[in-house]
């Protein structure tokens, strides 16, 4: 019987907790209301707690569309086997996971943060100390009682003099009146998307969207430029408090070891995406900022994508950017959430337009394509290399050399079952 009481006691102790951390928005004071305490009780090795998520500094936060998924199983750690087994570290930046919507199906997920737990850290004190003079504070207050936000409550649309000035984000560097507009109407954590108004955004919602903006615009990216429209990223499945949840791809930097073939298509696909990223429908000049093992990323059919799109900068071709980008910055607490407040940003007349070839010329293709083929293939590619890897040629050079690879390389990619994003393309023997 005492057994009986103790599993009961447990149970609605764990329903509790887990309503108050659910249901957080409805709580608007500046400071966060005790948790029950018959939270003490719930067994550690399978309570999330909001520290964890990084719900207790909601709505500081990048959102909680995705929270229930955590909370009803149907997002699990990849260690996670059984309910005794206890939470992962969370210093780490990110964690292998599983997702599923009918719990019989599951796919594998990349649960991260925008920032280290220590950034996420250092970036909290600043808010303290820069708005309130102390080391500890409402997070979500002090940024509530900025001039931007207030600026942002009064607003029912996203305008360029709200974000640009000061964000260091390169995404907000020179953002049009029609991207901003995209941005608002693709928001995935608010509901009744759809209108480049912000009338259906609460004030929680702004916040959550200009912090996302000042930290680091990696799922903003992902919402507004979605794979299912065919553009080169992951699919962003939602988030919970500061982690959010994508679909799982393994980094390029796998790939440096593997066979002559592989290496073509892998290197043929990155300068692809490269270019249409230059060159798309849209009118969207989308660049790279800099470039890193863990940005690029293959799914299990072989197609390549940008894992992390944090780096990424947008130029509209069709409307511009703002005039005010040759204006001095006026720098706020958020010009500072993510870097040094004294950094200076390039402007948006200083991008080339062969700035991200460049770098992938420089810091990626070299250890995916070095030694690979035969006398002849690799001659060439090594020439176009070093040119496709020099800044100081004309832009127009560097896109013709970055072309003279992608001729080579489409010539020694194989047509084969470990690339089944080519279908119909390439048509496989089943029998191999």
């Amino acid at each position: 019987m005492g057994s009986w009481k103790s599993w009961w006691f447990d149970s609605v102790a764990l329903v509790l907790a887990q309503f108050f951390v659910l249901h957080n928005d409805w709580f608007s004071d500046a400071t966060t209301p005790p948790v029950p305490v018959l939270v003490s009780q719930v067994k550690t090795s399978y309570s999330f707690g909001k520290t964890f998520l990084g719900l207790d500094k909601c709505n500081a936060c990048i959102g909680t569309s995705i929270c229930k998924k955590f909370f009803k199983e149907e997002i699990r750690f990849e260690n996670w086997l059984s309910p005794h087994l206890k939470l992962p570290p969370n210093y780490k930046k990110s964690y292998l996971g599983n997702y599923t919507n009918d719990a019989e199906s599951w796919r594998p997920v990349i649960i991260s943060r925008l920032l280290t737990k220590y950034q996420h850290e250092l970036s909290d004190k600043k808010i303290c100390t820069f708005l309130t003079k102390k080391k500890a504070c409402s997070i979500e207050n002090a940024l509530r009682k900025t001039e931007r936000f207030q600026k942002l409550v009064k607003a029912d649309r996203l305008t360029p003099e709200l974000v640009q000035k000061g964000l260091s984000t390169p995404l907000m560097r020179c953002p049009s009146q029609r991207l901003l507009d995209r941005i608002v109407r693709r928001y995935a954590e608010v509901g009744d998307a759809g209108s480049i108004y912000m009338k259906h955004f609460l004030e929680k919602d702004k916040l959550r969207l200009l912090y996302t903006l000042s930290i680091n615009t990696h799922p903003v990216v992902l919402q507004i430029f979605p794979q299912g429209e065919g553009w080169p990223f992951p699919r962003y499945l939602g988030s919970c408090g500061r982690l959010i949840v994508t679909i799982s791809t393994k980094p390029i930097k796998q790939f440096y070891n593997s066979l002559s073939g592989v290496a073509a298509d892998v290197a043929y696909q990155l300068l692809y995406v490269t270019n249409a990223l230059r060159t798309n429908d849209f009118r969207y000049f989308i660049y790279y900022n800099s470039v890193h093992e863990d940005m690029f990323g293959i799914f299990e059919d072989g197609h390549l994508f940008i894992a992390d799109a944090s780096t990424l900068g947008v130029i509209d071709r069709q409307e511009g950017y703002p005039p005010m980008n040759r204006q001095p910055k006026q720098k706020d607490i958020f010009s500072c959430l993510a870097s040094d407040c004294d950094a200076d940003l390039p402007s948006c007349d200083s991008v080339s337009e062969a700035q991200s070839f460049v770098m992938v010329c420089r810091d990626i293709l070299p250890k995916l394509l070095a030694g690979k083929f035969l006398e002849s293939p690799q001659k060439k590619l090594d020439r176009f290399l070093k040119l496709c890897s020099d800044g100081s040629l004309p832009d127009q050079e560097v896109i013709q050399a970055a072309i003279g690879i992608m001729d080579v390389l489409k010539m020694l990619r194989p047509c084969d079952p470990r690339f089944g994003y080519r279908y119909p393309e390439c048509k496989y023997n089943q029998e191999h």
